[in-house]
């Protein structure tokens, strides 16, 4: 087979582009996860310590137990991709400083699992309890479940009065391009 000069360009230019699809699907990973991460994490320092055993009604989950949920489900998540395998005993904890301790720790082995991700690697197996699936899967699958989780603490925030931190931020937003005017 003879490939021609503008075929080998052609080709090398296609490679280059599909180099940086892929460099821009790993920053839209790592920055999604740096959206929701300072989410749950300024949620759960939003709530009051006296209230982390508030539950919205007598069949869910009190607010700590979500924030223990997030912590625990993340150091499964993270720890089986960067193969440290570390668990979370946050579900026995109760007070705040416990569980904002066992939630930060969680956000540590993720942030090496989200910022260990790169080009040569994304696509690696990683175990799940779906089975195997593409790093960059099981990445956006935590994802998810951190914003649903999110979703949920924002129901108990509000309830008590309290701004979630995504409003707050947006209000900001809205208030900074309006000059105060609404």
């Amino acid at each position: 087979m003879k490939l021609t000069i503008p075929a080998l360009l052609a080709f090398g230019f296609a490679c280059t582009l599909q180099a940086q699809n892929i460099d821009a699907a790993i920053k839209d990973l790592q920055q999604s996860y740096a959206g929701i991460k300072n989410n749950v994490l300024a949620a759960a320092e939003e709530m009051p310590d006296s209230d982390y055993d508030f539950k919205l009604t007598s069949a869910q989950r009190s607010f700590g137990a979500w924030v223990a949920h997030v912590a625990e489900a993340q150091m499964r998540s993270c720890s089986a991709i960067t193969g440290s395998g570390k668990k979370s005993d946050a579900g026995s904890k109760t007070s705040k400083a416990d569980l904002m301790a066992a939630l930060k720790t969680s956000f540590e082995e993720c942030d090496a699992a989200y910022s260990g991700t790169t080009p040569e690697n994304y696509l690696a197996p990683a175990r799940t309890f779906r089975g195997e699936v593409p790093r960059i899967s099981s990445l956006y699958g935590n994802i998810a479940h951190d914003q649903e989780c999110y979703g949920n603490m924002v129901g108990y925030l509000r309830s008590k009065g309290l701004v979630p931190p995504s409003t707050e931020r947006m209000q900001k937003m809205m208030k900074g391009r309006t000059g105060g005017k609404r």
